[in-house]
């Protein structure tokens, strides 16, 4: 049977990635080169094919040319009556390692090769999580993830994979209200501190006990209420953060692409960083852009484009790991007034903001290609950076 233009696509996408993840460095540990730039699948209110939703979508993800895949592992988003990663019921499985290792769907798209994975894992058994976390559920929270994190460490050693597992927006756990004029509930604030600790230990007690090479695991936590709060305020990356040995930032930005786009991302980023406590362990800046979109209901194809763009460049000039953009499919609205939170819409048509990234990763591949047949490894992540900034400025 012969390679459709897909398929030839998706093939080429697992050689290459097996290209990168095969070339990290062994006797250092040094994690494979990634693209920064990347999009995610979560709660989207179509699909197309008779696939699994979250399949469907990790295999369009893939066609796009990206080494990141972001998507939810939790009892809600995985087998809940709306928003589905799955078409058939699985609710025997009562754990996030039950879930990542037997069910057909999420095995699948963890088995592919995508080089860098953000999940929201919010545990199964536990009753309560984030500002309503309560003293009686620490060790159910601790267990299922220090379970699912050794899943990982076992499952993909010396694959080349990182995992980041984190959370939705932070701010609005903290915020049941959605009311960012009031502040957090009585002991929300404790619980949530609680909360991280619990995962973060559970993380670094799996990595400790897990003899591993070659595949890496970290835990964020992710904000979304920052510019408001710049100059004093009640929000996680004020009260929160200081007080965590948190991994990682993500940043849910909206809140930062309002007026003008650099100088105020620059200014919530940089205030992000002031307020995380130093670890050695992992050199580099450790806030990312976990969320940043263009609504098409208030934006242009071509405006939703250039402003993404935009972001791109903002992010990855202060020095963002990774920009991921919101998202696959819309996950808002109906179809007669959508979101267009959107690579693709609800009529199956791409966007302008898709063709940039195939754009972008199809660069990125040559320039890696490139920069191989030349010195024998791929760039250095210092040099692609600084190559993909002056890419996307000439878009």
């Amino acid at each position: 049977m012969p390679i459709n233009r897909v398929g030839l696509r998706h093939f080429i996408f697992f050689l290459f990635f097996g290209f990168l993840s095969a070339h990290a460095d062994d006797a250092t540990n040094t994690k494979p080169l990634h693209f920064m730039l990347g999009t995610q699948a979560i709660g989207g209110r179509y699909h197309f094919s008779q696939e699994a939703p979250l399949l469907e979508s990790a295999r369009l993800i893939a066609e796009l040319g990206s080494d990141i895949m972001k998507f939810s592992i939790s009892s809600k988003a995985s087998f809940g009556k709306t928003q589905a990663n799955v078409i058939s019921d699985a609710r025997e499985l009562k754990t996030l390692t039950e879930i990542a290792s037997q069910d057909p769907t999420h095995r699948a798209v963890l088995d592919m090769p995508f080089t860098q994975f953000f999940i929201w894992a919010y545990p199964l058994t536990t009753r309560s999580s984030a500002g309503t976390f309560k003293k009686a559920d620490s060790d159910l929270e601790y267990r299922e993830m220090y379970d699912f994190a050794v899943h990982l460490l076992r499952t993909y050693n010396g694959t080349g994979k990182q995992f980041f597992l984190g959370h939705w927006e932070g701010d609005w756990h903290l915020r049941p209200h959605f009311d960012p004029k009031k502040g957090f509930p009585e002991h929300y604030e404790e619980n949530f501190i609680a909360w991280l600790q619990v995962r973060q230990k559970a993380m670094d007690d799996a990595k400790r006990d897990t003899p591993h090479e070659r595949v890496w695991l970290w835990h964020y936590t992710e904000v979304n209420l920052v510019t408001p709060f710049i100059k004093g305020g009640q929000c996680i990356t004020n009260d929160i953060l200081p007080k965590v040995d948190i991994d990682y930032v993500s940043y849910s930005c909206y809140d930062s692409l309002q007026h003008g786009i650099r100088d105020d991302l620059f200014a919530a980023l940089s205030h992000i960083e002031s307020k995380l406590k130093p670890k050695a362990s992992i050199p580099g800046k450790r806030v990312f852009i976990g969320e940043y979109g263009f609504p098409a209901r208030r934006y242009s194809p071509e405006e939703q484009n250039q402003k993404s763009i935009e972001t791109m460049i903002a992010g990855l000039e202060w020095g963002c790991p990774f920009v991921l953009y919101w998202e696959l499919y819309d996950n808002e609205g109906t179809p007669e007034k959508p979101g267009g939170f959107w690579l693709i819409n609800e009529k199956n048509e791409k966007q302008s903001i898709w063709e940039t990234h195939r754009r972008y990763y199809d660069w990125a591949r040559k320039l890696v290609i490139e920069t191989q047949a030349k010195t024998g490894k791929p760039p250095a992540m210092d040099t692609f950076r600084n190559e993909a900034i002056r890419f996307l400025k000439d878009l």
